[in-house]
């Protein structure tokens, strides 16, 4: 594995939104936000206002279904046509570039379209090349207690934002499951159909566990590196736990695959009894550890957990910069409301350090004094934003 720090002293893009125009998404009929050079970008209003939409619609610029996990036709004003678009001008040193992505009202089935400089591609892997993404929301304060499969996401999550292709694979393996699934509800599936479907099962579900375990490699080794003991946002201490995330440590991916296929035939009367593949990808759990205090994350309090999942994003969006070669947007949701002057100031002073824009929402515009100077203050109203 190459040094997970090494192109940090290489020359990295730093990359601004510097016009974002929505029309018909969420509470936005229609809006038009130009903005001058600003690293940071501070969005305050009540709540209900529509701060947390404009960080969605940021969010849909990388594969997946951005930081709500909304169907997108959700994404479409009450009221409206029935679609959506979504324009984004990132400037970089290179010079601007227009993103665009939405839903055609005229479209049946509704199909999402992608655009570069106004000129169609085909998917949203094409953006990678222009802009990468991650976020924080306060929906991922439960994660560590919460659902195995919500870790499961976040992981994928992890990996989308270094490879674009990975949603892909997550999609190709959900169909491959359904797909031996349905062979295992015949009482007598024939062989032949089940050695096939076990055979893609096996060559996807080896290539999403090798990526999972590739990116949270490359995560444990930069934080490793970077850490420091007296951060309020502790470094956290990270690995996979499943069946098949052993077989995939332990050998070749050739290897691997033969033994997960034998896996799977052995498992065809269990499986069909539960109604699920039992054994896989889809089975595998995220497991965190409080790195200065040695603890499962989920045994810490309440506060610990939150400042820990802090470091842990920081450290991703760091990844992303050493990886891609650009310094991504970072989107926090509500961030500064529940921490003390302290933990808001070192917090701060951290995502300085990134180099790349981020966006932070929060009811109180006092949560963001501190770098009032440095930020650009903007109010949200329902439909509307102005500066503050």
């Amino acid at each position: 594995m190459s040094d997970p720090e090494g192109s940090l002293t290489a020359p990295i893009a730093f990359v601004a939104v510097r016009r974002l125009m929505l029309a018909d998404f969420r509470s936005y009929p229609r809006l038009d936000l130009a903005l001058e050079a600003a690293r940071m970008v501070a969005l305050t209003g009540e709540n209900g206002a529509g701060k947390t939409n404009v960080l969605e619609a940021l969010s849909l610029l990388t594969p997946g279904r951005g930081l709500r996990r909304a169907d997108l036709a959700d994404c479409a004003r009450i009221g409206g046509a029935g679609g959506f678009a979504i324009s984004v001008e990132i400037e970089d040193q290179k010079g601007t570039v227009q993103l665009g992505t939405g839903l055609d009202p005229q479209d049946a089935p509704a199909t999402r379209r992608f655009r570069i400089d106004r000129a169609p591609v085909s998917s949203v892997r094409a953006f990678a090349d222009h802009v990468r993404v991650v976020w924080l929301t306060p929906a991922m304060d439960g994660l560590f207690t919460g659902a195995p499969g919500d870790r499961r996401r976040f992981v994928d999550r992890l990996v989308l934002a270094v490879d674009a292709e990975h949603g892909a694979r997550v999609n190709a393996l959900e169909r491959a499951l359904r797909n031996r699934n349905r062979l295992l509800e015949d009482r007598a599936p024939d062989a032949s159909w089940l050695d096939a479907a076990e055979r893609e099962v096996a060559e996807i579900g080896v290539a999403v566990t090798a990526a999972r375990r590739e990116t949270l490699d490359r995560l444990c080794a930069l934080i490793a590196l970077t850490r420091d003991e007296a951060s309020p946002f502790p470094w956290a201490d990270l690995s996979i736990r499943g069946e098949l995330d052993s077989i995939v440590a332990g050998q070749p991916a050739l290897a691997a695959e033969d033994a997960y296929r034998r896996l799977l035939r052995e498992s065809r009367q269990r499986d069909a009894a539960a109604g699920r593949t039992l054994v896989g990808p889809q089975a595998s759990d995220l497991v965190v550890r409080h790195g200065p205090k040695g603890m499962e994350a989920a045994l810490s309090s309440t506060g610990e957990q939150k400042a820990l999942l802090v470091g842990l994003v920081l450290a991703h969006a760091r990844l992303v910069r050493s990886m891609s070669g650009i310094a991504p947007l970072v989107l926090l949701d509500e961030i500064a409301a529940h921490f003390d002057p302290r933990r808001r100031a070192a917090l701060f002073a951290s995502l300085a350090e990134l180099g790349g824009q981020v966006w932070m929402t929060g009811a109180d515009p006092q949560a963001f004094a501190d770098i009032a100077g440095q930020a650009a203050m903007l109010h949200v109203s329902p439909g509307r934003i102005v500066r503050a």
